[in-house]
């Protein structure tokens, strides 16, 4: 198989649903490890925040906005089409309608824009959920649609932390080309821990919160902690261990616990008539069978009231629109619930130094903390960046830290892009 000539003409890409541009900066990358010339031909984004990052960090940039308003017969001659299409309508973040979604249609649009300009190749990435939506039948219709088109097509499902970025993120990359089978496999493994790149000068606030933590643990004991009232285990630390609702005894922990665990179990659905729900409220008869305790009574009530437990109906799963939702079964009787969500207390995990740390999701903005030597602290934005795999010049000029993790969350890895895309340039001159 033939290298790319380092003497031909450049290399043109497009990159659309861009954020950030971590799949341009791969795929820049790439290029200037093995001496390709490269230019971007076009970039479309329509979030504001994002273009404005974008346009400081790729100078002279310009955004052409709606990819789907505009004519793919428009569009400059180009060889590979880039796109981390939007991941929510596959996520299990998001409610997985998948093409019902406007945004899963979005595929259909680079579809058009392959199938009208022809270009060599193409690089697509999105959540690993896609992989198994309608039981895989959704990325079977993809890739019989690309290679439709003229593809060979090829895809896997690859996780960054393997990739010297200190971020444990999956995400599913195809990826096809005209004359080729691009080969998604003998990569060459690297790791780093998160403790790499924690800022211990970075500022502190001292929070109730954070003072409770650090009374109640050590911080070895904080390492890898989730902190949510959500299921159990051993790494779990829940709001009433740290009681910053109000005072809990002994009996009403382990009730609490019970609950947590036994509101998972399937019998209950079945019992209530209604399509199971992973947490389901129960009544204080169905509590009873696992927790018989003569003051249960006061204990459910004292723990409502402390905003522990909540008394509401189950919920049964109807469709509206043809859409799958949850709504208040009132037929039901009203049963005793764990109130809270993972993203209920201010923070939700504790960073391991010695780990890469979990996927950074958009939605759990200033939830991801870490032990440093001055406190406990969200993470920084210029952290967010570094356990993604951002390189030390990129700058995020966006200052609301809400917006600039919403495009963090959402953001590619360069550094695995640029390993897949080295696959698809050895075949470029084929």
């Amino acid at each position: 198989m033939k290298i790319f000539d380092k003497n031909s003409s450049k290399v043109k890409y497009i990159d659309l649903f861009s954020g950030l541009g971590g799949t341009r900066i791969g795929f820049e990358q790439a290029c200037d490890s093995i001496g390709i010339n490269h230019e971007c031909v076009l970039t479309s984004e329509i979030k504001g925040h994002a273009i404005s990052v974008y346009q400081h960090n790729f100078i002279n940039s310009k955004i052409s906005g709606d990819i789907t308003k505009i004519d793919p017969k428009l569009i400059p001659d180009f060889d590979y089409l880039l796109a981390g299409f939007p991941c929510q309508p596959f996520s299990s973040a998001g409610k997985r309608n998948g093409f019902l979604d406007h945004r899963g249609g979005l595929f259909f649009c680079i579809h058009k824009i392959l199938n009208t300009k022809k270009p060599l190749g193409f690089l697509l990435e999105n959540v690993d959920g896609l992989a198994t939506h309608d039981n895989g039948n959704t990325l079977n219709i993809i890739i019989s649609k690309l290679e439709d088109i003229g593809y060979k097509v090829s895809w896997k499902i690859l996780d960054s932390s393997k990739f010297g970025v200190p971020q444990k993120r999956k995400r599913i990359y195809i990826v096809g080309h005209r004359n080729f089978l691009p080969a998604l496999d003998e990569f060459i493994y690297s790791y780093k821990n998160a403790g790499e790149f924690i800022d211990h000068n970075a500022p502190v606030e001292i929070t109730p919160f954070t003072k409770v933590l650090s009374k109640e643990f050590s911080d070895d004991e904080l390492y890898g902690k989730s902190i949510k009232d959500k299921r159990g285990g051993p790494n779990n630390i829940h709001s009433w261990d740290l009681e910053i609702k109000g005072r809990v005894n002994k009996e009403q922990k382990k009730l609490l616990e019970l609950i947590l665990k036994k509101r998972r179990y399937k019998k209950w659905a079945e019992n209530k008539g209604i399509d199971w729900m992973d947490g389901m409220p129960l009544t204080i008869e169905e509590i009873k069978t696992f927790y018989n305790h003569p003051d249960l009574f006061k204990n459910l009530n004292d723990l409502t009231d402390k905003g522990y437990l909540a008394f509401e109906n189950p919920k049964k799963r109807v469709i509206i629109d043809g859409i799958t939702k949850r709504v208040p079964c009132v037929e039901a009787d009203k049963g005793y619930n764990i109130i809270a969500g993972k993203l209920s207390l201010p923070l939700a995990f504790i960073i391991d130094p010695n780990d890469a740390i979990p996927t950074i999701v958009a939605t759990e903005v200033g939830k991801i903390g870490v032990v440093t030597k001055k406190g406990i602290r969200p993470i920084t934005v210029q952290e967010g960046l570094d356990f993604s795999g951002f390189p030390s010049y990129y700058e995020m000029v966006e200052k609301d830290y809400a917006k600039a993790f919403d495009l963090i969350g959402n953001t590619v890895m360069p550094p695995v892009i640029k390993e897949v895309v080295l696959k698809i340039l050895k075949g470029h001159a084929l």
